[in-house]
């Protein structure tokens, strides 16, 4: 079973010609509010591509949180690990997507997410797989981690964002960490990928965006090349790879398998506008893969 411990969002996306500038306003185009959050996001990745996949997690008692909850719905995700809070908003993420290029800006306001607890989790054992973001208060984040890791579970981690004053036992709770090539940098001050490959102690995926991914587990390197496309709209995508990642690990798919098939479903959730909506099922995955 993966468990998620992570956020739930309503995106608001607007659609326009460039991002802003400090201090500019741009005209906008098309306007969508999709189902969202980092938590959210990779659980329903994490269905679609196969897994079995509970989410715990928090939205408010107003007119945010069904269709923040909808598509996890109607994708078969458990959800009755997800809280609904009063006098408490939704969590919202504005969403800006440069029609030329795909690329976005975000701005997110927690809401239900800065009230989730790590107590709400059930006991996990050595079938388990926690799956953890960096969008929850870290402290939570960690107790989970550190409950999950004493019980025997799997713990993956995507830490992002990558927080500061980390404890100096991250790495021994960490069982797979995800991250892209910022976040590596910020995590171990290295320059490069393949440096912060080196200088990570435990299982590391780093993502590369369009060029792929690198990995080490155990004493193997490898790398994985990105198939390359025209993207539409790249929200989502890396959450897409993390939950397939995690999916395929959880069906005993070897890591370099396990890894193609993620970058797989972060390209397909390039070719679709928003981000839950985007996400492909392990057939569609498995048949862009040939």
């Amino acid at each position: 079973m993966i468990t998620v411990f992570g956020s739930i969002n309503l995106d608001l996306v607007i659609r326009a010609p460039h991002l802003p500038a400090p201090g500019e306003t741009v005209l906008g185009g098309a306007f969508a509010a999709h189902p969202g959050g980092k938590g959210a996001n990779q659980a329903l990745a994490a269905q679609r591509a196969g897994g079995a996949v509970r989410l715990f997690g928090a939205v408010g008692s107003d007119s945010f949180a069904d269709p923040a909850l909808a598509l996890l719905r109607a994708g078969g995700v458990d959800l009755n690990g997800v809280c609904i809070l009063p006098g408490i908003a939704t969590g919202i993420a504005l969403i800006a997507v440069d029609t030329q290029t795909a690329e976005n800006q975000i701005l997110v306001a927690p809401g239900a997410n800065g009230a989730v607890s790590a107590d709400w989790l059930p006991p996990l054992g050595d079938d388990d797989i926690l799956l953890l973001q960096g969008e929850l208060a870290f402290a939570e984040a960690l107790r989970a981690a550190r409950t999950a890791k004493s019980n025997g579970a799997r713990v993956v981690w995507n830490l992002a964002p990558v927080p500061p004053d980390l404890p100096t036992d991250l790495v021994d709770l960490i069982d797979l960490l995800v991250v892209n090539e910022g976040e590596a940098a910020a995590l171990t001050g290295a320059a490069l990928p393949e440096e912060s490959l080196r200088d990570w102690p435990g299982d590391i995926v780093i993502t590369l965006g369009g060029d792929g991914a690198i990995a080490r587990f155990g004493t193997h390197l490898f790398s994985i090349p990105a198939v390359h496309i025209t993207p539409i709209d790249t929200t989502g995508a890396g959450d897409a790879s993390v939950g397939a990642l995690v999916a395929a690990l959880s069906h005993g798919l070897h890591p370099p398998e396990a890894l193609r098939f993620a970058l797989a479903a972060g390209t397909l959730a390039c070719l679709t506008e928003g981000a839950q909506p985007s996400f492909a099922t392990r057939p569609q995955i498995e048949a862009f893969l040939g």
